[in-house]
């Protein structure tokens, strides 16, 4: 079992709100002094412009900069020129859209995605396949709401040529069985662009034992900075993709009436790149790794068990994903609007998301206009999961009284 005690320590937000119990990690995590350290020390001793400058303190930003890549490849298991920095998982998956897809499909072909999508999963494919007069199909979700191999197949065909799905659901917590769909999707020579915002964060992730195409996901959910997350893409795509954006540092040749581009991936970072952000998250995967992702999902799962527990001795109460392998509980009070049940739980200093969570369409399957969702990580405590009970009790109680 993980000494959470000592992780605590890690952690100013914790050490400056004593009382606080902070369960919106799905949203974002906290950042441990370690990360806020490396971008503070890039700042402090650095504070320079990397690629450019032909003077020592350029060099060493250089190095910084791209040790952080090395870094979160060997995370993944990814090859490091494989790793592109973008501003979090939302422009790498809108990224994929806008330069694979604009360019490669053609009317008549088809995208699958899922209900079970975050907006910056479903969204840029419902654009581009307007836009290209492409097929855009659902994989039908099971009564759970789970995505199934078999549900996928239904809509597989040989028509098809992307798949953007989710790994794990920021809603449901569900895992995707993302190695047989991405076999089935290759025999139909698709490609898969995988949302692993929720899944890096939590468990061990190998892209090439995955075999996906293309994968996403951001800092500021893996206990770094906001404002960086990465693109992995296979370096056979990456390369024959135009970059969406144009100007300093990714341009190789340039004149009057034509240009080359660098390879990948600095063809797709743009002007001055999110250099400490990407020094802190390379940190943030150091000290993840530490902890070790297989121990952070065993008590992550621990924790939404022996929350259940407490739910489940309330009554009128609507859990929706029960049988969830992560970290996530999402539910309603019945008769309670999810926004006014958050009030109760915030004068508790109990820190949790109410609403669609960026992902209407999972919601409206669900019918209904939101839930309250709980999301655990490895600093949580059981005292987090006691607040926790004890505020939805207090939150029915408060206002079935009125």
């Amino acid at each position: 079992m993980l000494n959470v005690a000592k992780l605590r320590e890690d952690f100013p937000v914790l050490k400056n709100n004593p009382k606080l119990a902070y369960l919106d990690n799905a949203a974002s995590t906290l950042k441990p002094t370690c990360v806020i350290e490396a971008v503070d020390q890039y700042y402090r001793e650095l504070g320079v412009n990397v690629h450019r400058g032909v003077y020592k303190l350029s060099y060493l930003a250089t190095d910084a900069y791209e040790e952080a890549r090395g870094k979160i490849a060997d995370f993944i298991h990814a090859s490091f020129e494989e790793i592109v920095f973008t501003r979090g998982a939302s422009s790498a998956l809108n990224l994929v859209a806008a330069s694979y897809g604009m360019h490669t499909l053609q009317p008549g072909d088809e995208v699958i995605t899922t209900e079970l999508e975050h907006h910056s999963s479903c969204m840029p494919w419902i654009h581009v396949c307007k836009e290209k007069g492409a097929t855009l199909k659902y994989v039908p979700l099971n009564k759970e709401g789970r995505i199934t191999v078999e549900a996928f197949q239904s809509v597989l065909t040989d028509k098809t040529k992307v798949v953007a799905i989710t790994y794990v659901s920021n809603v449901m917590g569900y895992i995707t069985p993302i190695e047989e769909i991405i076999s089935l999707a290759h025999k139909k020579g698709a490609i898969v662009i995988v949302d692993a915002a929720q899944a890096v964060p939590h468990m061990p992730v190998d892209v090439k034992k995955l075999d996906c195409d293309f994968l996403a996901f951001s800092g500021h959910k893996l206990c770094g900075p906001t404002g960086v997350g990465v693109l992995y893409g296979k370096t056979k795509l990456l390369e024959k993709m135009s970059p969406i954006e144009f100007g300093g540092d990714m341009a190789d040749d340039v004149n009057p009436h034509s240009m080359t581009f660098k390879d990948a991936p600095y063809r797709f970072e743009t002007g001055t790149p999110i250099i400490a952000s990407a020094i802190g998250l390379g940190r943030a995967v150091e000290y993840v790794s530490a902890i070790g992702l297989e121990e952070i999902a065993r008590y992550e799962f621990f924790l939404k068990q022996k929350a259940l527990e407490g739910l489940k001795k309330i009554p009128n109460i609507e859990i929706y994903n029960e049988t969830a392998e992560t970290g996530i509980i999402s539910f309603n009070i019945k008769g309670i609007h999810p926004h006014d049940a958050a009030s109760v739980f915030d004068n508790n200093d109990v820190c949790i998301r109410a609403g669609h969570h960026c992902a209407q369409l999972i919601i409206k399957w669900l019918n209904t206009v939101g839930t309250v969702r709980a999301s655990f990580y490895f600093y949580n405590t059981l005292e987090d999961v006691e607040k926790f009970v004890q505020s939805v009790k207090e939150a029915q109680e408060f206002f079935c009284s009125l």
